[in-house]
């Protein structure tokens, strides 16, 4: 692919209110940046070592047009940080004179810190060794106040993150060894800026190729997390570091799943989509776009005719885990099954999940939608900040999902404890 000019064109997150039974909730999700590494940048890429397009899974490794903005095409583009492997977390506390920071700077972390590492480690079947490392454990205050950055929801790189990524190389420097690390993690103090429920300005930079350099190398993926997403609900302390997985989410190259609706397209069934309210993991087809599944994990349907399918719960390691119809060169349908298990603490209707995704739409414009098996159910969750229509989207044993214009149908056949069974279909068009 072209390389892509380094231009933000992600969708302003928007609150969007949903019901539940206990409370009004806000489900709301952050934003990326996104651009490529100049030529010549040598950077390891993001995702698996893919099957060539001569093999069974060739039809099912969708791709999008050059100027997609973080494609769910399958490999993904290069210019993201590695997704396996030993991942080394640069992470540094930062303050400012306006905004000093509040109690010790390793408190901020500890918010994070070990449980953004230990999601990592069990969406990817421990296939990621993320390690956070702070080299300086204070905060790390920069020479202008915040206000001067001129940061707000949805400003570019240019000019304040750009001077603010120059004023933490410059202030880290003699402490830092830049080209030691993999991905930078900016822990802002909480007090800068307004509170996430007003506004969130949590934003990643992934592949950047205008980034500064630091001791030689582009600090091309950033991670900036400010403030605290605290609904008052309680469950802070448990869900809160959840913000950093989903930015995180992004230097491996994976898009933002929120549409200017909120969550209503992938509801809580990726991080991606919603990283308030209950743990949630990611859908099968980031998984294996990030290196986390093996090919016989991944069933490609290519062909017409029925044939039938395995799934195991995708929180346990090991067994078949994704089912891909292939629609054209840039879409298909994804089949996995989800359980209440692992990262998924929110799922309360255990069964087949089934979603399209297409590699032809850009980061937050929905690049996947989740098929509702229960429309305007009102869902069967009751956990405070989770999508709660979506949660019983799921189909279970005896349901079908049918789309008449292509001629594709899955079918639920049966269900045990750790495997379900699917019936694929799909008629030759007229």
């Amino acid at each position: 692919m072209q390389p892509q000019p380094s231009r933000r064109r992600i969708s302003p997150r928007r609150l969007a209110a949903l019901a539940s039974v206990t409370a009004l909730t806000l489900a709301v999700s952050t934003s990326a940046g996104n651009g490529r590494l100049s030529p010549g940048t040598s950077v390891p890429g993001a995702g698996p070592s893919a099957p060539s397009r001569t093999s069974a899974h060739g039809p099912c490794m969708i791709d999008g047009d050059g100027e997609v903005q973080m494609s769910e095409g399958i490999p993904t583009d290069p210019g993201y940080t590695r997704s396996t492997g030993t991942v080394r977390a640069l992470t540094l506390m930062i303050d400012f004179s306006d905004a000093p920071g509040e109690g010790d700077a390793l408190d901020r972390y500890r918010e994070f810190f070990p449980k953004t590492r230990d999601w990592f480690t069990t969406s990817s079947y421990g296939r990621l060794d993320y390690r956070p490392e702070i080299p300086v454990p204070d905060w790390l205050r920069m020479p202008k106040s915040f206000r001067e950055y001129g940061i707000e929801r949805g400003a570019p790189f240019d000019p304040g993150y750009r001077e603010l990524v120059r004023d933490i190389v410059a202030e880290a420097d003699h402490k830092v060894d830049f080209q030691a690390y993999d991905l930078l993690n900016v822990l802002v103090t909480p007090n800068a800026g307004p509170a996430a429920l007003d506004t969130v300005l949590s934003v990643t930079f992934a592949g950047n190729r205008e980034a500064p350099t630091a001791d030689g190398v582009p600090v091309a993926n950033a991670s900036f997390v400010y403030s605290r997403q605290d609904d008052g609900s309680g469950s802070y302390d448990r869900t809160g570091y959840r913000v950093l997985p989903h930015e995180n989410g992004h230097v491996f190259g994976l898009p933002d799943l929120y549409t200017a609706e909120g969550g209503g397209a992938v509801g809580h069934w990726d991080i991606m989509s919603e990283d308030w309210g209950a743990n949630n993991d990611l859908l099968a087809w980031h998984k294996w776009k990030l290196g986390w599944l093996d090919a016989d994990q991944v069933g490609c349907a290519a062909g017409t005719g029925t044939k039938e399918y395995t799934l195991t719960p995708l929180a346990r390691t090991g067994g078949p885990k994704l089912v891909f119809v292939p629609l054209d060169a840039h879409s298909g349908y994804a089949v996995e099954l989800r359980t209440r298990a692992g990262n998924d603490d929110a799922v309360c209707r255990p069964g087949i999940l089934i979603y399209r995704v297409d590699a032809d739409v850009d980061t937050g414009m929905g690049p996947i939608t989740v098929y509702d098996s229960r429309r305007d159910s009102g869902g069967c969750t009751r956990t405070p900040n989770v999508h709660a229509e979506l949660s019983d989207a799921t189909f279970t044993p005896g349901e079908t999902f049918l789309d008449r214009r292509t001629g594709i149908k899955v079918t639920v056949v049966t269900a045990e404890a750790e495997k379900y069974r699917v019936r694929v279909t799909r008629t030759p068009n007229d």
